[in-house]
């Protein structure tokens, strides 16, 4: 583990940017981007297509360490290289950005109020390769969309059985548990999902750290005691679907809290801008996102 980075992401400023979207939501996030599904006839059209958009978003000058602590890979943008760089590298060496890689495969059905992860095959082999690559630390990502305990808790489990695989390879995991924005019981969802992080926390051995990405809460400041937590080396959050102005908004309120956004940082981007309306676009939302993070 690199003990630069390390400290950048426990006491750095900026926030997350979240440049991991796969599979299925790759269609969503070009269309977002100004590119239909039409402009692509294969797969790895797509996925080019979609190269070439974080590609512009990461070499934008806008795109700097000043505002920004690290950066959510997809697999294949890492096995990828920017200006003839692997990407993790020139995040790193070029922009002086922490780089992680999202390692889940997806959700599963909807069961007892929650999407568990999809099993993830071979697992110790992309970690490896994470590792022999310079990525820093994993992103994972389930849902809960009801207050049932037994599902939040077996959320929660699931989240720190592959955390515990992936800090076995030197890597630190970002858990996410994910609480839906639009859960009717969100509060005691919230409330549930605490309980279960803490229980967990205390079955790390010494030394061991995590981090969080968590839904911004419906109270303010409900995380604060995580945040303060010797065992978790940041807490972040997601934007759930807010516009980026509400989750600036409400992640304002949330102090030590800092932005993990993946739609609300590229909101207003598109591949028809010219490169000067696309640096005054990605910087306002930067500054902004950054703003919100520093509160």
């Amino acid at each position: 583990m690199n003990d630069e980075q390390l400290t950048r992401m426990h006491a750095g400023a900026g926030f997350i940017a979240a440049l991991d979207q796969s599979g299925g939501s790759t269609p969503k996030a070009l269309a977002g981007y100004g590119i239909e599904q039409g402009a692509w006839s294969t797969e790895e059209e797509m996925f080019d297509l979609v190269h070439e958009m974080r590609t512009r978003v990461i070499t934008n000058p806008a795109f700097d360490s000043e505002h920004i602590l690290a950066a959510i890979l997809f697999e294949m943008t890492m096995d990828r290289d920017i200006e003839g760089t692997p990407t993790a590298t020139y995040l790193w060496e070029h922009k002086h950005i922490v780089p992680f890689l999202k390692i889940d495969k997806g959700l599963a059905e909807l069961d007892q109020g929650v999407r568990l992860m999809k099993p993830i095959p071979d697992l110790d082999a992309l970690l490896e390769k994470a590792v022999a690559k310079g990525i820093f630390g994993t992103k994972e990502r389930s849902v809960v969309l009801e207050g049932k305990p037994s599902g939040i808790r077996s959320v929660v489990r699931q989240q720190f059985d592959l955390a515990h695989q992936v800090l076995d390879h030197g890597l630190v995991p970002i858990i996410e548990p994910e609480v839906d924005i639009h859960t009717v019981d969100r509060a005691l969802a919230e409330t549930v999902l605490l309980t279960e992080i803490n229980a967990c926390l205390d079955e790390l051995d010494d030394g061991q750290k995590v981090m969080l990405k968590l839904t911004i809460p419906e109270r303010d400041d409900f995380y604060a005691d995580l945040i303060a937590d010797p065992r978790v080396l940041r807490v972040v959050a997601l934007s759930g679907g807010f516009s980026q102005a509400e989750a600036c908004e409400k992640l304002a309120r949330n102090h030590g809290l800092i932005a993990s956004f993946s739609r609300a940082l590229l909101q207003g981007l598109t591949a028809q801008q010219s490169d000067e309306e696309f640096t005054a676009t990605l910087r306002a939302s930067i500054e902004k996102i950054a703003a919100a993070s520093a509160s």
